[in-house]
């Protein structure tokens, strides 16, 4: 492949707050480094569509602190063919793009590690996810955001808890990973938080309740991990049955917790990535995820970034079990 001059970038899958300020990074950067910038809307179907549009930074003013992604995003089931991503290929041929950067998570790194093997394309990604579930970065753009979202809305859910004398299950998101639910909890002074990394049975269940209600309390929180079998309804129709002394609610926080404006974490971590998929694509790096490690960036392959094991610290369900006595 020839010396890279015209890199396109693109958003894809779910949307994060910080997206904007990483498009905005990656534009700015590029341009400064001689590059020339092409904005692909849609995620990969505006590639497999040609929704190209050269980017100045004009383009990229007054966004740093927008949510969601100018560039619009999409999941796309086109690309998952090999009839798609031929399209995309012939697209980006002609648009003259000779590099990508892809913002986005685990199902989008993953199209680019395909993509990037079957043509022989520099792609490199950023961690565009609210889940934190991308291996070998500490923090994903938006996971901040997002959990400080949930934080706000549990503090007023605690609210009615504690005036009623209510037990609340609130599902947060978060797919296969429970960053999101065991933070949140210890941030949010929750009674429990029930993750996939901590399966949990009829007796932890119990021992959740009996901690919420010690000292007389009768209201509690307990966050829970989004799952199609057990999210938080199921656990309190459990509650219910169990327990029916206890007046339950469920909260389903969903795309409430994808919006509003990125926290100054998520907006620094965005600018340092997006200007570090610059800085390795001018050392001649290739698909690989742009990650910070011990405040350090890192280069980090597509097929470790989208490992899905990335550990959870077994540290912080401790801390949680003994601040929720």
């Amino acid at each position: 492949m020839g010396k890279i001059k015209t890199i396109g970038v693109m958003t894809s899958g779910g949307d994060a707050p910080g997206m904007n300020a990483a498009i905005r990074a990656v534009t700015r950067a590029g341009i400064y480094n001689g590059f020339k910038i092409k904005g692909i809307y849609r995620g990969w179907d505006g590639l497999i569509n040609n929704e190209i549009q050269d980017f100045t930074t004009e383009n990229v003013s007054g966004i740093i602190m927008m949510g969601g992604t100018i560039l619009k995003t999409a999941r796309s089931k086109e690309f998952m063919t090999a009839e798609g991503r031929k399209k995309a290929y012939d697209n980006m041929v002609n648009a003259g793009i000779d590099a990508l950067v892809i913002i986005g998570g685990n199902g989008s790194l993953t199209g680019a590690r395909i993509f990037a093997d079957e043509y022989d394309v520099c792609c490199i990604g950023l961690p565009g996810t609210i889940d934190n579930d991308l291996y070998g970065t500490d923090s994903t753009i938006g996971y901040d955001t997002t959990m400080n979202t949930i934080m706000e809305c549990v503090d007023r859910i605690r609210d009615t808890a504690q005036s009623h004398e209510r037990i609340f299950f609130v599902e947060v998101m978060g797919r296969d990973a429970g960053f999101l639910a065991q933070n949140s909890a210890i941030a949010c002074g929750a009674e429990a938080a029930i993750i996939p990394e901590d399966s949990t049975d009829v007796d932890q269940l119990a021992r959740f309740m009996e901690r919420g209600i010690r000292k007389s309390k009768k209201s509690c929180i307990v966050i829970v991990s989004e799952s199609p079998k057990c999210g938080a309804l199921y656990y309190a129709d459990r509650v219910k049955k169990e327990f029916p002394d206890y007046d339950v609610r469920v909260s389903i926080l969903g795309h409430l917790q994808r919006g509003g404006r990125p926290t100054a974490h998520d907006r620094v971590l965005a600018a340092r990535t997006g200007v570090g998929a610059i800085e390795a694509i001018i050392q001649g790096q290739r698909n690989v995820m742009i990650g910070v490690r011990y405040n350090e960036v890192v280069y980090v392959p597509f097929n470790e970034a989208i490992r899905s094991d990335k550990p959870m610290d077994k540290k912080l369900i401790k801390v949680l079990d003994e601040l929720s006595i």
